[in-house]
Formats: structure tokens, C-alpha cells, sequence
């Protein structure tokens, strides 16, 4: 599947958002125990403090990213890419469009936690810039997880 791909903010209680998030959790759930999973609930993303975008090529949702304000910082939440668009570079788009949101809000750290058995996403983040820290907001350690942050540099800000 080939073609433009449109991200934008959108609101994640529509049917096939919602449907690509179950996919997500699924894949989580094959990966990790439920101790282990951190994905935001739908009840959270509606939260005035979430940023959710979509991804769609030819209209049809094939991407998910989202970030939450926190105190001084945005955490990263819910990034997924369907199957179908897989090798599209749409983690990447997502990431990006992510960071620019962040930004334009004044935050200045986007950190998130994801898990140890997810090597194209932690090549992702790794790639774009993150490193590893340690467990950060209500987070504990956990052998499963992986805790990482990026300093983001806003137009016109000092590194």
C-alpha cells in the first residue's frame, strides 16, 4: 500500500481508531504480562491533557501516536502502526509530528516507556534521538520495560 499519508489530531473514540488501538493492546498483550502493559486507556486519551493523532492513507487509520502533558515534560503514548502500513516510515512521521506538537506547546522532554521486545521501536527512538533513562512519573522498574527521554529544541530556544 502506497500513497500520501495525512496526520492530523483527531479524536480516538472513532470506530476504526478504536479498532487499531485493540490491535495494539493485542500486540502488547502477546509481548508482555498485564503487569506489564502501560497503554492509556480510551477513557484517558479523551483527557484535555493528551494530544491524539491519527494517521490516514487514502482515509482509511493506519497510525496511532498520542503524548500526555505532564509537569514540564509530554509522554509519549499508544504509538502503533497497522500491518498494512508497515515500511511506509509512518513511526517516524508519527514521531516527528509528535515532537513538532510538543514543541509548540512549550514542552521540552518527551519521554516514554516501551519494552524490551520491541526492537524496530526501540531502533525508532534510538535512531531519532532518544536515550535511556530510568523509570520516571508513577512508573517503577520493571525488567521489562525500557524508559527513554528526548530533549526537544524549540525555535528560537537555547539547547
Amino acid at each position: 500500500m502506497s500513497g500520501a499519508v495525512s496526520i492530523n489530531e483527531e479524536t480516538p473514540d472513532q470506530p476504526d481508531v478504536v479498532t487499531l488501538l485493540a490491535a495494539g493492546d493485542a500486540y502488547a498483550a502477546s509481548l508482555y504480562p498485564a503487569e506489564s502493559n502501560h497503554g492509556s486507556s480510551l477513557d484517558e486519551l479523551r483527557d484535555s491533557s493528551v494530544t491524539f493523532l491519527v494517521a490516514r492513507l487514502k482515509g482509511t487509520v493506519v497510525g496511532t501516536a498520542a503524548f500526555v502533558e505532564k509537569d514540564g515534560y509530554a509522554e509519549l503514548k499508544r504509538m502503533y502502526v497497522a500491518d498494512m502500513a508497515r515500511g511506509l516510515k509512518l513511526g517516524k512521521k508519527l514521531l516527528q509530528a509528535i515532537e513538532e506538537k510538543a514543541e509548540a506547546r512549550g514542552l521540552t522532554v518527551l519521554r516514554l516507556e516501551t519494552g524490551i521486545s520491541q526492537p524496530e521501536a526501540l531502533g525508532l527512538y534510538r535512531k531519532a534521538g532518544f536515550v535511556e533513562t530510568g523509570p520516571f512519573g508513577a512508573y517503577r522498574p520493571d525488567p521489562l520495560s525500557v524508559f527513554m527521554e528526548k530533549h526537544l529544541h524549540r525555535e528560537g530556544a537555547g539547547s
